[in-house]
C-alpha cells in the first residue's frame, strides 16, 4: 500500500508532507512552495481563531492550486486544577518583571476552547482536501461529514492503541508520530506518568503497520531523503518533517528560531511543559531548565499564560525565553528554499532506494 496512489491518491508527487506547525512557521507561503514542489504542503489551525485560519486558507489557495491540507487541535476536556496553574504564575513573576510585559490575565487563561467548532464548520461548508487532527481523535460523525465533503482525514498517534481508536472512528489516515518529533507530542492523553516514555519513529511505524490496515504517515526528527527510505520500508506510506522545513526563507519562524537550530548554544532538545502546558520538545534553552520542572500538565491554560513572556522575548532579541521547538534531528537542518529541499529530499529518497536494490 502506497499513501499518494491510493487514500491519498493525485494529492502529491513525492510521498513527502510539511508538517504542519502551529505557532506561524506553516505559513501560506510554505505550504505553497511545498505543494508546487511535488510535496503535501500543511496549514496549522492550531492556535489560530476561525476566521485566521480561513483567511490563511484563502491566502493558500491563491499561491497554488496543488491538494493542501489543513491541521486542527481537538479540544482539551481533561479538568485542569486552577490551582496548580496560579502556582506557575507565581513562578513566572520574574520572566514578566525582566521582560517588562504581563502575564496573561485569567479570563483568558481559563479558555480551554480554540475555536475548534467554529473552524470544523469553515471546513465543511469550504472543504479542502486533507484535514489532520492532533490532541485526539474526533468522532465518527465528524469523519464521515468530512468524507461526505471530499475531504480525507488523518489522526496524529503515538501509540498503537491509538492508531487502533483512529481506524475504529473511520479515519483514512493516521500520522505516526515518534518521541523524536519537534513540538507537541500528538497523545491523545496528556498523562503527566508518561512524559518522556514515547516510543521511537521506526519501532512504532512497524507496530501500527501490523495493528491497523491504514495509510500510515510517519514523523518525528527526519531530516533527509534516505531516513525517508527508512520509514517507508519499515511500513509507512510517506513521511511528515517539520523541523527540516523550518529554516527555509519561506518559513514563518522567528529569524531567532531559525539560527538557532544550528547554534552549538543550544545543543540537544527536551520534552518540556515549561511553554504550553502539554510536552512538546524544544531546544534547551534558560527559560526551559528553569521553568520547565514546575509546569503543570495544564494545555492550553499554561500556553495562553506564558503567550505575552515567549512574544516579549522574541522582540528582545533572546531566544533564551522563546519557544524553540525542534526535533531532535535539528543540527541536520538545511536553509535551502522550501521547493529546493523537496526536490533534494526527494533525490536522496531515490538515490537511497536504487542502492538498496
Amino acid at each position: 500500500m502506497h499513501l499518494m496512489s491510493t487514500a491519498l491518491n493525485g494529492l502529491s508527487h513525492y510521498p513527502i508532507v510539511q508538517a504542519p506547525m502551529a505557532g506561524g512557521a506553516s505559513c501560506p507561503p510554505l505550504a505553497a512552495a511545498v505543494c508546487e514542489a511535488g510535496g503535501l504542503g500543511f496549514l496549522a489551525g492550531g492556535y489560530k481563531t476561525a476566521d485566521g485560519m480561513y483567511q490563511e486558507i484563502k491566502r493558500l489557495r491563491g499561491l497554488t492550486r496543488r491538494p493542501f491540507g489543513v491541521n486542527l487541535f481537538m479540544p482539551q476536556t481533561a479538568y485542569v486544577e486552577p490551582a496548580a496553574v496560579e502556582a506557575y504564575r507565581g513562578q513566572l513573576a520574574g520572566e514578566a518583571s525582566w521582560y517588562d510585559t504581563s502575564l496573561a490575565d485569567d479570563d483568558i487563561v481559563g479558555t480551554a476552547d480554540d475555536g475548534y467548532d467554529a473552524k470544523l464548520a469553515i471546513l465543511l461548508e469550504d472543504p479542502v482536501p486533507v484535514v489532520s487532527f492532533t490532541f485526539g481523535c474526533p468522532s465518527a460523525d465528524v469523519l464521515t461529514r468530512l468524507r461526505a465533503a471530499g475531504t480525507l482525514t488523518v489522526v496524529t498517534v503515538t501509540s498503537v492503541e491509538e492508531a487502533r481508536t483512529a481506524q475504529a472512528a473511520g479515519a483514512d489516515a493516521v500520522c505516526v508520530q515518534g518521541i523524536e518529533a519537534g513540538g507537541h507530542q500528538g497523545t491523545h492523553r496528556d498523562d503527566p506518568q508518561a512524559d518522556g516514555t514515547g516510543v521511537g519513529l521506526l519501532a512504532l511505524v512497524a507496530q501500527v503497520r501490523e495493528a491497523v490496515a491504514l495509510p500510515i504517515i510517519a514523523a518525528g526528527g527526519l531530516m533527509r531523503g534516505s531516513q525517508i527510505a527508512a520509514v517507508l520500508a519499515a511500513g509507512a506510506d510517506a513521511a511528515q518533517l517539520g523541523t527540516a522545513f523550518l529554516a527555509c526563507p519561506e518559513s514563518g519562524a522567528h529569524p531567532l528560531h531559525k539560527k538557532a537550530l544550528t547554534d552549538p548554544l543550544f545543543a540537544r532538545t527536551e520534552l518540556t511543559r515549561a511553554f504550553s502546558g502539554r510536552p512538546a520538545r524544544g531546544l534547551v534553552n534558560r527559560f526551559m531548565r528553569e521553568h520547565g520542572p514546575y509546569a503543570p500538565a495544564a494545555y492550553p491554560q499554561v500556553h495562553h499564560l506564558t503567550a505575552g513572556l515567549r512574544k516579549a522575548a522574541a522582540a528582545a532579541g533572546d531566544p533564551q525565553g522563546m519557544a524553540l521547538w525542534a526535533g531532535q534531528g535539528h543540527r541536520l537542518t538545511r536553509a535551502l528554499p522550501a521547493g529546493e529541499l523537496v526536490e533534494v529530499l526527494a533525490a536522496e529518497l531515490a538515490e537511497t532506494q536504487m542502492r538498496s536494490v
